[in-house]
């Protein structure tokens, strides 16, 4: 069976298969390529990438006369490495509304997204070497974790099992920090079991980054010889809200007296010369200025090795608060999926393509607008988020926003919120991130953004798919399935009991 080069349509062919008779609408929200320099901020020089933002939203209808209800959304983003010819696959945040019937879709939804880009015959971008990254601080459960390298498993085994992989290379790895390896192996045993059942897709526990068989996305740099070690920063990208990022940027501002905050810039000053020989000192004397600064900046990043990187890592904040941290990264090298699109910008926008702005609102409006606390206050969040992408297609009027509180309003108007019950567990404390070390591209992109209308809406955009398969086998308490077998009756026991002896009354 040939296979759709449409995400929207891939998504929903990799629902079919789930147990149950119910309606799946998705939602699926790509933004055009543009440029940034922020994935290896400390790398010396800094790659060339192009990011590229998604959003997933799934909902169901349970019978045709029911409402619509959201039940999983995933936001992930693709960075573009052409330098060497590799890209970084980074899933940042799957939610459920805990609204779905069972089983959840969110797991053959998070397996179908990776496998498309994983597949070098699917993969919509020129790029022989890919990178998936997954790390977060994972809810209060080790669950979670087993989760995640499970679906990762499955994706892995899909994509060895397709077509020739002769010349395919596959590795997968996992850091759980503060855990060896037999403990995490048998804390996530369910999921290891699972991983072995294709010989290329074992997981290796350990960090990617010394190994030989995958280049990695950043340029490998020029080897200094005062440095014992090679800059951290051109093997561990950033990521926004991720643990590894908030370590990188300290290590970088650590040096011989200690931590020291990023360098502010000092205003620019106008000053009327009198000769151009007091130009070229002053440009020169910048220019050394900012070498230092660039110098001071990378800290401790060129001391500090990958191995050493991590067993800090398990000491981090992130990292004890009472709840298992899990770090999965998967790399696929495929040096003949550069087919067709190696001879077309890495800035073209594709058909179906959005503007980012437009998933800022869409995000914006999911994360701080609506409720999915009940069902029926997830039913009227699916219908104004639903109605309001398919407004933004069409030019309409824009997602509400929730109201905010100016510097005008009264203190007696300022009043505590009530605690939300439908957030019952504390989020675990976190390291706040430092301000970036690196300077934005503001140079013009030659493609104008991409402009949505209802067209792009009903080929790309929103689908929908019907479902009607066996419904799961019931359970018992213990969590196997229960089967029609007949079985032999019991013997029947009979209970001897014990007779009291009555007290004589005297």
């Amino acid at each position: 069976m040939a296979l759709s080069t449409n995400l929207r349509d891939y998504l929903l062919n990799g629902l079919r298969d789930i147990p149950g008779t119910r309606e799946f609408h998705i939602h699926v929200l790509v933004s055009s390529p543009r440029k940034f320099q922020g994935l290896f901020p400390f790398a010396q020089p800094r790659p060339r990438s192009y990011l590229q933002d998604i959003l997933v939203l799934l909902s169901e209808q349970t019978t045709p006369d029911s409402s619509r209800v959201l039940t999983t959304a995933i936001e992930a983003c693709v960075y573009n490495i052409p330098t060497t010819s590799s890209a970084i696959f980074y899933v940042s945040k799957v939610d459920t509304t805990g609204q779905s019937s069972s089983p959840s879709p969110a797991a053959a939804l998070v397996r179908s997204l990776l496998t498309y880009y994983a597949d070098p015959t699917t993969r919509p971008i020129s790029a022989d070497h890919l990178w998936i990254h997954f790390g977060k601080h994972p809810l209060s459960d080790v669950k979670l974790c087993a989760w995640w390298k499970r679906v990762l498993s499955d994706m892995a085994n899909t994509v060895c099992a397709r077509g020739d992989t002769t010349d395919t290379v596959l590795r997968l790895y996992y850091v759980l920090p503060g855990y060896s390896q037999l403990e995490a192996e048998q804390s996530l045993a369910r999921a290891a079991a699972a991983a072995s059942a294709n010989p290329k897709s074992l997981w290796i526990y350990g960090h990617p980054y010394s190994q030989k068989d995958i280049p990695l996305p950043c340029p490998a740099p020029t080897p200094d010889p005062q440095r014992k070690q090679q800059n951290l920063g051109h093997f561990i990208p950033t990521f926004d809200d991720d643990p590894k990022s908030r370590f990188m940027d300290e290590i970088g501002c650590i040096d011989t007296e200690g931590i020291r905050s990023p360098p502010k810039k000092r205003p620019r000053i106008t000053v009327q010369h009198s000769n151009a020989a007091d130009v070229t000192q002053e440009a020169a004397a910048e220019k050394d200025q900012a070498g230092g600064k660039e110098e001071r900046i990378l800290g401790e990043l060129g001391k500090v090795s990958a191995d050493e990187f991590w067993e800090r890592m398990s000491f981090r904040q992130e990292c004890v608060a009472g709840a298992v941290t899990g770090f999965f990264v998967v790399g696929i090298s495929c040096p003949s999926s550069s087919r067709s699109l190696s001879g077309t910008s890495p800035l073209a926008p594709s058909p179906g393509q959005v503007s980012c702005q437009l998933i800022k609102r869409v995000l914006s409006s999911l994360m701080t607008g609506l409720e999915f606390s009940t069902v029926e206050r997830s039913i009227k969040a699916t219908e104004t988020l639903e109605g309001a992408i398919r407004g933004l297609c069409e030019g309409l009027a824009p997602i509400p926003t929730p109201p905010r509180t100016t510097a005008n309003t009264r203190d007696s108007d300022r009043r505590t919120p009530e605690p939300d019950g439908s957030r019952t567990l504390l989020a675990a404390p976190s390291t706040p991130r430092r301000g970036k070390a690196y300077i934005p591209d503001v140079s013009p992109n030659p493609f104008p953004e991409p402009v949505t209308s209802l067209e792009t809406y009903h080929s790309h955009i929103y689908g929908s798919k019907c479902v009607s398969n066996p419904p799961l086998p019931p359970k018992t308490e213990a969590g196997t399935e229960k089967t029609s077998v007949p079985t032999e009756p019991a013997p029947h026991v009979t209970v001897l009991t014990v007779r009291k002896k009555k007290k004589r009354v005297e």
